[in-house]
């Protein structure tokens, strides 16, 4: 954690999430239709995810994630990838507006529980209680990342300092995960080693393999070894 500790993991999300809001809030039926960067999933589809994944970021907050894993189950659902369908799905035929206002309140509101129970506190998550603080920062990841998959514009000037929130939390996650693989930032850098492989990355190079939007031209060793967020 104390790659984060210089970071305010609730004014991040914050963030993050006016910048979709933003984002959102201007586009017309053809910008809702455009690919995004998800393989499969529209702008749209992407806005249906993050409405339907604050059922899990709620039943965190309320320490009933063992009950909305039954909940799946009896659905068919077995792991998190059929539950983002599930949820893209069921919003596909909804008219666009609602599934907005429907993320707005969910999302506010576990933005609102969050913060007030601080970093140093405790939600329920799968794999048991988990702080408060590093939840939000992989939840400042996803968003990031989102904004960046569907296109929502980033300034010059906040660009360099996200990069660096965002290569903390990268590093955060290779270490929670005990990850084999060597690292050694500089100021404008990441050298990364693992397998036989190493490779010396831009921040934001790091960051996209962090979350599994490396590409292609990264030695696929080095793609698997990083991929922590996604």
């Amino acid at each position: 954690m104390d790659l984060l500790k210089r970071y305010d993991p609730f004014d991040i999300f914050d963030f993050e999430a006016a910048r979709l809001d933003s984002f959102f809030a201007g586009l017309d039926a053809e910008g809702w239709a455009r690919p995004s960067r998800c393989e499969g999933w529209t702008v749209r589809d992407v806005l249906g995810h993050l409405a339907g994944e604050e059922m899990y970021n709620h039943a965190a907050l309320d320490g009933t994630v063992k009950q909305l894993m039954g909940r799946m189950s009896s659905e068919g659902i077995t792991g998190f990838n059929e539950f983002n369908e599930w949820c893209v799905a069921g919003r596909r035929g909804l008219p666009v507006e609602e599934v907005l206002a429907e993320w707005r309140e969910k999302n506010a509101q576990t933005r609102a529980r969050m913060r007030g129970r601080g970093r140093d506190g405790t939600l329920d998550t799968m794999v048991g209680d988990y702080p408060v603080g590093a939840q939000a920062f992989h939840y400042d990841s996803e968003y990031a990342t989102h904004a960046d998959d569907v296109g929502a514009p980033v300034s010059g000037e906040e660009r360099a300092a996200r990069d660096a929130w965002r290569v903390a939390v990268g590093r955060f996650a290779l270490a929670e995960q005990e990850a084999e693989v060597e690292i050694e930032q500089t100021a404008d850098q990441v050298r990364v080693r693992t397998d036989g492989a190493s490779a010396d990355l831009s921040y934001p190079e790091f960051v996209a393999a962090t979350v599994g939007r490396a590409g292609d031209a990264l030695d696929p060793r080095l793609a698997a070894a990083l991929r922590c967020l996604a």
